[in-house]
């Protein structure tokens, strides 16, 4: 499917998407947990699906309807490879939970998945006794699992990725002798090891880490079934927040204030580069405004990355946007995938390996490839919403990774577009 955009006004109210981080972390968890749970409110998107996939291969009963209920327990050996489809989140939490099945688990995975690594928590779990193979630290992955895992110390890097600390994580409770978590270095993206702290917590789990976070540990001990609700997606509302910056004033419903999602941290961007931003009643208002160039450190929250870049693009001045080592690792080579999209519609940003100046401007409309890429599509028709002229999204299908309902909510608050 291709989406052209046109220049809109928006205005009105939507509801944010349920979070897929944390729809994730409940599907594990639930998993985990002797006895029947329930999640409300879950996302439905390709890459739950592909985590709710594989645990149905692993024996975990799961209904779906209005709210899921999962029926964990223990693993049953699967009979065919787990799917992992593209997400990053499923291959991560899903390694280290197949060393509780007594027996191998194949994990594999789609093209883009393929070339993102693992190999630093397949090393992190044989510290912890727990054998495999891959491709060189690539998928696909097989766990040689005998349900169960060592304890102690394990060590492993902190600058890789976050979904590394939070599947040990997981499955420490489930251990036979306390783990600890030492990182070698500094820890990125921190929220979202919180945010699995928050939800381990949910089961009945206490975790707890050191303040810069480089020593984690948690409690032996079972996870308790449990009934949660899954909160608004603050990395799915950050579009709507930013077209309204840009075109006109739309709320969002739904959303936690207080949540430990490292993506909340939108309205403070926003907020810095001059936005009107409201909240309050879990609703966040932004309403059009002249916008400024901000420098912003992004290494807590990388997956801002694309839409903060289009709102620099239609920015007065230059911004600088810092802590992006790691976006060559995500669905797309995400800083050369926007310098890409950018530069087609007129726009000047130049990138090194770290950061990235982008020069705001008049953005035009223009033909663009979004890699395949969820964020860089949705980030893209944003900013086509404020161009000049027509704006053509090829492979506009891909929201569906995180956001299937994206175009349907764009439309819904006056975004003008056309679907081919």
């Amino acid at each position: 499917m291709n989406v052209v955009v046109r220049h809109s006004e928006t205005s009105g109210m939507i509801a944010a998407p349920p979070s897929k981080s944390m729809t994730h972390r409940a599907l594990v968890l639930s998993a985990l947990a002797d006895g029947k749970s329930t999640i409300a409110n879950p996302l439905t998107a390709d890459d739950t699906e592909a985590t709710a996939s594989v645990l149905r291969g692993l024996g975990v009963g799961l209904v779906r309807g209005e709210k899921w209920t999962v029926e964990g327990g223990e693993f049953k050996v699967p009979k065919a490879d787990l799917h992992c489809g593209e997400s990053g989140t499923t291959l991560r939490f899903m390694a280290a939970a197949c060393a509780l099945a007594k027996g191998e688990c194949r994990l594999t995975g789609g093209k883009s998945l393929s070339a993102r690594p693992v190999g630093p928590l397949l090393d992190a779990l044989a510290q912890l006794g727990v054998k495999s193979t891959s491709r060189g630290g690539l998928p696909p992955v097989t766990i040689k699992g005998i349900g169960r895992i060592g304890g102690g110390e394990t060590r492993l890097p902190g600058d890789v990725s976050s979904q590394f600390v939070s599947a040990l994580l997981t499955v420490a409770p489930l251990a036979d002798t306390p783990v600890e978590i030492n990182l070698t270095t500094p820890l990125e993206s921190r929220p979202y090891v919180a945010m699995t702290m928050d939800a381990m917590r949910a089961f009945g789990v206490e975790a707890w880490a050191s303040r810069d976070m480089r020593w984690l540990k948690a409690s032996l001990g079972p996870y308790r079934a449990s009934t949660v609700e899954v909160e608004g997606d603050w990395s799915s509302a950050a579009y709507a927040l930013a077209a309204a910056a840009l075109t006109g004033g739309v709320t969002l419903r739904g959303l936690n204030l207080n949540s430990s999602q490292a993506d909340r941290t939108i309205i403070e961007i926003l907020s810095r580069m001059g936005a009107d931003v409201s909240t309050g009643g879990g609703a966040v208002r932004v309403a059009k405004s002249t916008l400024r160039g901000i420098n912003v450190d992004l290494s807590d929250c990388p997956d801002l990355f694309p839409i903060v870049s289009a709102l620099c693009a239609a920015a007065e001045g230059e911004s600088i946007l810092t802590g992006l080592g790691r976006l060559k690792l995500k669905e797309s080579d995400r800083l050369a995938a926007m310098a890409e999209g950018l530069t087609r519609m007129e726009i000047k940003m130049r990138c090194d390996s770290d950061s990235a100046k982008i020069t705001g401007g008049a953005p035009r409309g223009a033909e663009l490839d979004p890699w395949g890429d969820h964020r860089i599509a949705m980030s893209l028709a944003v900013l086509a919403l404020a161009a000049e002229g027509e704006t053509k999204i090829n492979d506009a299908g891909c929201v569906s990774k995180s956001y299937p309902g994206f175009w349907d909510d764009l439309a819904a608050i006056g975004g003008r577009l056309e679907k081919r």
